[in-house]
């Protein structure tokens, strides 16, 4: 019972927001010498470009390095660079951003109007420099139903895949979540492959070998650094359009944006009708700057004031996130420090995925901290706790305990179950005029009914893998499933209202613990929002290019769809316009 109530103090402090924080590796990083990026501070008042990429995120870098080889592109980033960052750079110091509040956090926190806590990327690179690394790509049937060119697809994919795609390291813990799987009947054992296939499999990792990551922003390798200027910490304040007579639609032709000083400066579109914009500022980001430029629901843009340049009432709709669920498991033997390497995708609609920790008493300097990254007290997550009284006493209070707990409490890993789509759908509104502030979003968790049997069916199956052989030796023989289910239903992973614990009932068990695997997307969808080649409809000279055009989460995990997605439509504009 002692160990039990451990166990359950420290889930209740580790607070909020999804995994683990690892320590134990710290490997230094070599900054690439990319000439063509600048602070803002030193842009010119006015300059001018083929190409101007708003969102220099996972989407955004792969289509500013494709286009460069050919045109000259201005990518500008709200964030600063990723690189000479250790919160983003190491496996050893994952979370630590994601547990930063602060103004210049590579991560921006939103909490969605369901209760839910998530984030947002604020750097170069976007979420691939605040993600768990696991690199997988979408089905066959994803790129068949996209209406996508699949030999372009597979080129893209290679492409991305030279630069930051790692076979990962496996050991003995996720060896056990393998064949765990493989014994509960997540058939076949498909080995390491990137591909989407039934079974379980390794996936590749953006962390290589050394435990040092590789994002989207290392694709500005290929660029041309000639005909390529990133601007950092440029955030956007207008996009600029004009009215020809004789031809009603409006058209983009520049965006006004401002450096850290406060100061404002223009680049415009070089004359040629072919030259664009281009939106990749991610699943809030696009559908707000659309929003804020007068494009979307007219009542809604009005009662903030905003000109209406289109109603457009799709913008902002059709918002999703994939959600996730856990079971914490604690270790009676030390387990390694790993992130999702292995997955189970079941016929029935989830995806099963693990993460361990062992060490998490000292820090990658050797330094004994107890400290849990994105879930630790002292990133002011405390969600049993009121909001005003989440006070910094309130916290060292909780710091405190932390450093109070038996040392076999901090071993274990969480076994976690995503569930594909999700056919849930909500939707996203401004809260202001304010383009640095977040907008509101809801994403109706387990809205439509499929949903939540896709939830209990992948937490049966995470049960069916704790109670396997293959994993038996990491978990204690005297701690049932129940339990590690009321252990974790205590965990304060939302600010959603709780029902009690209540382990017989797997509906209640998924809403009462449901988290975010930041797999949200929608806002601008093909078909909706723009066309199959991901024009705005009813604008000319404006794309959007990112996770906000998905109907539905492509694969696993979606980061090498969408790095993909940069590399294929710049690829397709190229060809348009020079040929393949």
């Amino acid at each position: 019972m002692d160990f039990l109530l451990s166990c359950w103090r420290l889930l209740s402090l580790w607070c909020l927001t999804g995994f683990l924080f690892f320590h134990g590796y710290c490997y230094s990083q070599q900054v690439p010498n990319y000439t063509f990026v600048h602070e803002a501070r030193g842009a010119p008042p006015v300059s001018y470009y083929d190409y101007i990429i708003i969102g220099g995120g996972t989407a955004g870098c792969p289509l500013a390095a494709t286009l460069s080889r050919d045109f000259d592109v201005l990518l500008i980033e709200r964030g600063g660079s990723p690189y000479g960052d250790q919160n983003i750079t190491n496996l050893a110091s994952f979370g630590n951003s994601l547990a930063d509040t602060s103004p210049a956090s590579a991560s921006q926190r939103f909490i969605s109007e369901d209760g839910v806590i998530n984030a947002r990327g604020r750097v170069l690179g976007g979420g691939s420099c605040l993600n768990a690394g696991f690199y997988t790509r979408a089905s066959p049937k994803y790129v068949a139903d996209e209406g996508w060119d699949g030999a372009l697809v597979n080129a893209s994919y290679e492409w991305v895949e030279r630069a930051v795609a790692f076979e990962p390291r496996m050991r003995q813990w996720q060896s056990a979540v393998r064949n765990g799987l493989v014994e509960a009947g997540v058939v076949p054992n498909n080995g390491f492959t990137y591909d989407h296939v039934y079974g379980t499999k390794v996936g590749g990792s953006i962390f290589d070998r050394n435990g040092h990551r590789h994002t989207a922003a290392d694709l500005l390798r290929y660029a041309n650094p000639k005909r390529l200027t990133v601007l950092l910490h440029a955030t956007l304040h207008q996009i600029l359009f004009t009215t020809n007579k004789g031809k009603p639609r409006p058209k983009a032709n520049g965006v006004v944006f401002q450096d850290s000083a406060g100061v404002r400066h223009r680049a415009y579109l070089k004359s040629g009708s072919e030259n664009e914009i281009i939106l990749s500022a991610g699943a809030l980001g696009s559908p707000q700057i659309l929003m804020l430029n007068g494009i979307g629901p007219a009542q809604h843009l009005r009662s903030l004031g905003i000109h209406v340049l289109l109603h457009q009432p799709m913008v902002g709709q059709g918002m999703s996130d994939n959600s996730m669920n856990a079971i914490y498991v604690p270790s009676p033997i030390p387990v390694e420090n790993s992130l999702v390497q292995v997955v189970g995708i079941t016929r029935f609609g989830s995806f099963i995925e693990a993460i361990s920790g062992t060490n998490f008493l000292t820090s990658a300097t050797g330094t004994v901290v107890r400290d849990f990254g994105m879930f630790s007290p002292q990133t002011g997550q405390l969600s049993i706790v009121p909001p005003k009284q989440r006070t910094p006493e309130a916290i060292a209070r909780a710091v405190e305990m932390m450093r109070n707990l038996d040392d076999d409490a901090f071993q274990g890993g969480f076994l976690v179950e995503k569930i594909i789509g999700p056919l849930s759908k909500g939707h996203l509104e401004l809260r202001n005029r304010d383009p640095a502030e977040n907008p509101s979003v809801t994403f109706n968790y387990f809205a439509e009914p499929e949903d939540l049997r896709r939830c209990v069916e992948g937490i049966r199956m995470i049960e069916r893998v704790i109670e396997s052989r293959a994993f038996s030796r990491f978990r204690f023989p005297f701690i049932s499933v129940g339990e590690l289910k009321n252990l974790t239903v205590n965990f304060p992973v939302n600010l959603r209202p709780r029902n009690g614990n209540d382990s017989t009932s797997l509906e209640q068990y998924c809403k009462d613990t449901v988290m975010t695997i930041w797999h949200y997307h929608g806002g601008c969808q093909v078909g909706r929002v723009v066309d199959k080649e991901y024009r705005v409809i009813g604008v000319d000279a404006l794309r959007v290019v990112d996770g906000s055009t998905f109907n539905y989460s492509p694969g696993t995990n979606p980061q090498a769809t969408v790095m993909m997605l940069g590399r294929y439509v710049g690829m397709k504009i190229r060809n348009a316009r020079i040929g393949g």
